[in-house]
This record gives structure tokens, C-alpha cells and sequence, in this order.
């Protein structure tokens, strides 16, 4: 596989449709000690911890890969993190999950699938709210951790157990210790200048320091699968984040303000050193967010740093203590850089981050100037995305996100509905939602093609959670709505020809449990229904698999030529290919046909080929002279 132009060739020249899954959810958390962030056993013993495991057990692994691949899911998104790597200190490795992650990379080429790495993380780490970096990262910025959710630094579902409420993971990114990571991380040197990592030796640079140890044990993770053709890629970083950078002051919200509650920076900073604030709470009123009340945020004379460790923004000189009582000093001091011009958060901290990164880790294994794995690039996501400058004449691909928000949020999926995040609007009727739904995944490709140069677009991450109206489906083993969701989404994937991961497969589902991780329920795999085998489809090859007919459907894996039209409808079981051959291509074209889809068969009728029928596909040979080959297929 390699990247040409806007898509995926393979050795024949042919082009590619590539579809997967996120493997998988659970890699956020530690297989020991129990990770499940509804458990607060062990969570503050940082070190003491493995991610051997993740995403399956490697006596199931080939029961996973056989199973992904027989749904037609054989480009996979595959995760780690930072924490699961050196986890016990910097520049100790866990030279295990090491090993692990070779024999999985192995099986899952014997399976015939290919990888990406996808580096993951969510609001900075598991001690800030989600998943990604060690614990000794925060201990550096001089933070305890064990104090981040008392002192309202962190929103934790581990301290609050039952009571979590759903989807409020993200407003940590208003909280002070994410956003002080991340501010650290991509502008320490501006806005943290001299300031080094507390009782660890490094640069005298919080941001060289962080970076500098992301990337190493990144290119780790790159030097060990290095040998494997199959897996074809590494991921910069998941939806990385702004921090404070940019703030044009103290006193007002950042952009990435969810539901919750939800501190300016000055309040954050406030309470994380022991000085109760009253903040607003925002919450969901008709379709739109608005704030609903106040809350207390902090404890007084609780402090979120370590004993005999001034606030580093303190340190920083953003504000101090005048007659004992603490005093905002530089209300702007996020807004500009260090020589007082302004500052772009794209081009001054992402971009040459991810330049980085493809240079010391994404050249691993390379010949020459060549380079060994294709960089996949994400951006803040609805927010900052980079540009073509990221490519420095390497391969690229715009690893891009989208959700439907509201369906996301909300747990109810009504398909009359819709919230445009980028164009902040509310999208109402059945039709507007699915063009609207088109449109987003269009909107895209075209910064792929206009911003970034022209690089395939990748639809990293889009998903549905299954516990839709209160896990309804759960009880009655009817997953239709969640069918006709996936169905929608997938519909517009087909539309806009960009490839996709949707997220997720955790093998270590369960309906109590959801994915492990701050009350997500959006695997297609569920070990409950597994171990009891249901099946949708009545064969048991497919037990444990939810709403398979929503996105298990037919595609063209493999195109002799370039794509004009593809779509399927999964009410009438009708699939068309439209495309323009290419006669120096010898290869067929290759449809994969899900047994699901047509469990009676299926009717084949095409124009301008001859067509073959195979296990699970369709091969289709371009006659001589044709111009353009259409394919059509239907149920009997």
C-alpha cells in the first residue's frame, strides 16, 4: 500500500477504499490493575501498571482478526498510548507491552489486515479526566495528582463513581491541569520560559522536556513494528488541544467548553491552589447549551500542587500574592508569544510538533531519504487543523474526526435532527440531516485537498454509542435504530469516498460496563453477547457483533480505476459501483460482498465488464474500450 495523490494504491496500481475499526477502546486503560475509570482501586499508583492485553488477550486475538475481516474491516486503527509505553519513568520502557505489540502486529498481518498506530490520548491523561500520558508528566509541572479532583484541577469518574455524569469527560479541558499540560506541551517556551520539570532531570524546558519524551517513546513503538509491511503508518497524536494558548483573557472561557462545569482560566487556577470559586455550570436546555447554574469549584486551602511547590503559573508570573490574597497580573498572558507578537496555535505549535514527529519517528525503518511509514496527521478537532507545510515531502494523510454530536451527546438518535458543530447550527427533517451529514464529511476532504495539498482524507474516528435511549436495546435485542444510525453515517462515508475507522471494537465490552472508559458504550462488539451467543444473523460467526446490517455492507475494496459513484442502500439491499477503468491496470476490481447483506444471494448486473463471483466478493474486469463500468447488485 502506499499513498498516490488523494487516495491509497496498492501494487497494482489499483485504488483502495480502506475500512476499519478503532482496536480498540479499552487501550486507555490498564489491564492491571483494572482500569475501568468506575474504580478507584489502584488508580494512584501510576507505575505499578501494565496494558499487556490491549486491545485483546493474544489467546483471542486471532478469534478477533477473523471476525473484523469476515465483516469487511481490514484497515485498523490501532491504539496505544504514552502511558502504556514508560509508564514507570522517563526513558524506562515496558519492554513487555513492547514484545505484546510485535505479536499482535504480527497476527494481524496473518489475517490479512493492515494497521496505523494511533497514539492516544484524552484530556491529557487518566489523572486529568482521560487517557494518554504517565502520571509522572503531571508530578513534573508540579501537580499531585492525588489531589487534582478535590482541588477542582480534574473531573474525575473514579473519585465520583455512579454518580458521574455522562459525557462531561471533556470538560476537563477547561481544568487546570489539562490545560496546563497542553499549554506546556506545545508553548511551554512562550508562556513558561525557564520553567523545567520538578524532581526529574531534563531540559530546562517543560515543553522540549514533555515533547521531547512523547516523541522517543513514540519512535520506540515505531522501531518495533518497523519490520512489519502491513503496518503502514503512525499517527502524530489524538485530538490534541489548545490548552490555554490563544486564551485573549483570563477572565473568559476557552473554545473547548463542554457540559459541566466549566472555570474561565483565572477561576481554574484559583481553585487548583486552594481558593473556592463559584463557576457557571452549562448543561443542554431545548438544542442548544446554555448555562443552567453555578457550582463550588475547589476546597479551600486545598491546593492541586505539591506540598512547597508554587502554582507554576505563579511561577510564570501570570499572577501573584498581594496582601495575601491572590492577584491577576497578566490577564492576556496567553494571547501573544514571548516577544509580545501574536501567536497562531496551527502554525506556531501544532504544525512544527507534527513536523517533528515525522521526522524522528516516521523515518524509522526508512531507506534514504525515504520515508518508512505514512504520517497521519490530526488537528483540534471542529477547531485547528494543519496544513500542507506538515508534509515536508513525506507521505501524508489527514487523519480528520466527526460525530454526530447530538446523537453523541445525547444518547438519542431521532434522524430528524442534527447539530452542526462547525457551522453551529441546529439541522432539522430527515433529508437535511442525511445531506447535512454528506456535506460534513465533504467539508473534510476539501481542506485535505485545498489546505493540506491534495492527501487522502481519513475519517479516523465516527461512531455511535449502542446504549441509545437508555441501553434500550440491551434488554429487547433489537438494535434497528442503531442500525438505521450507522446506516446514515455510512452512507455519507460512500458519498464522499474518504476512508474510515469507525470507533470502536473493545473486546472487553460488557453492558454494564460499556468500554471502560468514563461511561462510553460505542463498541460494535459486545463480550456479553459473545459468551451468550446472540447473533443478529443467526451464525455464529457473528456472536457478539451489534447492528451489524449498519456497517456491514457492501463496498469496492479495490478499484481498476477511478471511482465515479458508490452507494448502497441497506433498506432495499441495492449496491452500485460507478467507475472509470483503467486499461494499464491488469488487476480486476475488487466489490466486497457481506453474506449479511444477502443472505439469500444476490443478483449481479454489470456494463462494460465481465464479473466473477467469489467468497465475500466480486471480481470485475473492464471489457476492452469501455469507457465507464457500472455494477449493480441486489437481493433476489
Amino acid at each position: 500500500m502506499r499513498v498516490q495523490g488523494d487516495h491509497w494504491v496498492d501494487d497494482e496500481g489499483r485504488r483502495l477504499v480502506l475500512r476499519g475499526v478503532n482496536a480498540g477502546g479499552d487501550c486507555k486503560v490498564p489491564v492491571r490493575p483494572d482500569g475501568d475509570t468506575r474504580l478507584k482501586a489502584g488508580f494512584y499508583d501510576g507505575k505499578d501498571v501494565s496494558f499487556v492485553g490491549r486491545p485483546f488477550a493474544l489467546d483471542e486475538a486471532d478469534d478477533h482478526f477473523a471476525r473484523l475481516k469476515r465483516w469487511g474491516l481490514d484497515f485498523e486503527r490501532f491504539l496505544v498510548t504514552w502511558e502504556a509505553v514508560e509508564h514507570e519513568g522517563p526513558g524506562i520502557y515496558d519492554e513487555a507491552y513492547l514484545d505484546y505489540l510485535e505479536t499482535i502486529a504480527a497476527k494481524a498481518g496473518e489475517h490479512g489486515i493492515s494497521l496505523f498506530v494511533d497514539p492516544h490520548q484524552d484530556v491529557w491523561s487518566r489523572w486529568t479526566g482521560g487517557d494518554g500520558a504517565p502520571q509522572w508528566t503531571l508530578e513534573a509541572a508540579g501537580f499531585e495528582p492525588s489531589r487534582l479532583f478535590a482541588s477542582g484541577a480534574a473531573h474525575l469518574n473514579q473519585e465520583m463513581g455512579a454518580s458521574y455524569p455522562r459525557m462531561t469527560w471533556p470538560s476537563n479541558y477547561d481544568r487546570l491541569a489539562c490545560a496546563t499540560m497542553w499549554t506546556l506541551f506545545f508553548a511551554g517556551d512562550a508562556f513558561a520560559p525557564g520553567i523545567g520539570p520538578v524532581g526529574f532531570e531534563g531540559p530546562a524546558s517543560m515543553q522540549e522536556f514533555l515533547q521531547g519524551r512523547y516523541i522517543a517513546a513514540m519512535a520506540r513503538i515505531a522501531g518495533r513494528l518497523a519490520r512489519f509491511p502491513h503496518v503502514v503508518g503512525m499517527d502524530s497524536l489524538n485530538e490534541p488541544s489548545f490548552g490555554f494558548v490563544g486564551a485573549p483573557s483570563l477572565h473568559r472561557r476557552g473554545t473547548m467548553t463542554s457540559l459541566g462545569i466549566t472555570p474561565t482560566p483565572w477561576e481554574a487556577m484559583l481553585a487548583g491552589d486552594g481558593h473556592a470559586v463559584e463557576v457557571e455550570v452549562l448543561g443542554i436546555r431545548g438544542l442548544a447549551r446554555k448555562k443552567v447554574g453555578t457550582a463550588r469549584l475547589g476546597v479551600e486551602g486545598l491546593r492541586a500542587w505539591k506540598d512547597g511547590v508554587d502554582c507554576l503559573w505563579r511561577r510564570a508570573g501570570v499572577w501573584a500574592e498581594e496582601g495575601g490574597r491572590p492577584v491577576l497580573k497578566r490577564p492576556g498572558h496567553f494571547a501573544a508569544g514571548k516577544d509580545g507578537a501574536a501567536l497562531d496555535f496551527t502554525r506556531d505549535c501544532l504544525e512544527p510538533f507534527v513536523r517533528r514527529f515525522g521526522r524522528e519517528v516516521c523515518s524509522i525503518g526508512a531507506s534514504g531519504s525515504a520515508r518508512r511509514y505514512v504520517l497521519f496527521v490530526e488537528g483540534v478537532p471542529n477547531a485547528a487543523r494543519p496544513t500542507a507545510s506538515v508534509a515536508e515531502g513525506g507521505q501524508v494523510v489527514d487523519a480528520t474526526h466527526w460525530y454526530d454530536d447530538l446523537t453523541l451527546v445525547t444518547k438519542r438518535f431521532l434522524g430528524c435532527v442534527a447539530y452542526d458543530a462547525r457551522g453551529d447550527r441546529v439541522v432539522l427533517g430527515p433529508r437535511r440531516v442525511r445531506r447535512y451529514f454528506v456535506e460534513a464529511l465533504r467539508e473534510l476532504k476539501r481542506w485535505s485537498m485545498e489546505s493540506m495539498g491534495g492527501v487522502p482524507t481519513m475519517l479516523g474516528e465516527f461512531g455511535l454509542p449502542m446504549d441509545l435511549s437508555g441501553a434500550k436495546a440491551y434488554r429487547t435485542g433489537d438494535y434497528r435504530v442503531q442500525e438505521k444510525a450507522l446506516s446514515a453515517y455510512y452512507d455519507a462515508v460512500d458519498a464522499s469516498l474518504v476512508d474510515s475507522t469507525i470507533w470502536n471494537y473493545t473486546a472487553g465490552n460488557r453492558h454494564e460496563r460499556g468500554d471502560l472508559w468514563n461511561t462510553e458504550d460505542l463498541s460494535v462488539f459486545c463480550r456479553d453477547d459473545f459468551e451468550a451467543g446472540r447473533t443478529e444473523t443467526g451464525d455464529p460467526a457473528d456472536s457478539g457483533g451489534r447492528a451489524l446490517r449498519g456497517f456491514v455492507r457492501p463496498y469496492a475494496r479495490a478499484v481498476a480505476g477511478e471511482i465515479l459513484e458508490m452507494r448502497f442502500s441497506m433498506r432495499r439491499g441495492t449496491f452500485l459501483l460507478r467507475y472509470r477503468p483503467n486499461p494499464g491496470i491488469a488487476a480486476p476490481t475488487e466489490v466486497f460482498v457481506p453474506e449479511l447483506q444477502y443472505p439469500g444471494g444476490y443478483e449481479v448486473e454489470v456494463s462494460g465488464a465481465e464479473a466473477e463471483r467469489g467468497p465475500g466478493r466480486l471480481l470485475v474486469k473492464a471489457l476492452a474500450g469501455a469507457e465507464v463500468v457500472v455494477v449493480r447488485l441486489r437481493r433476489p
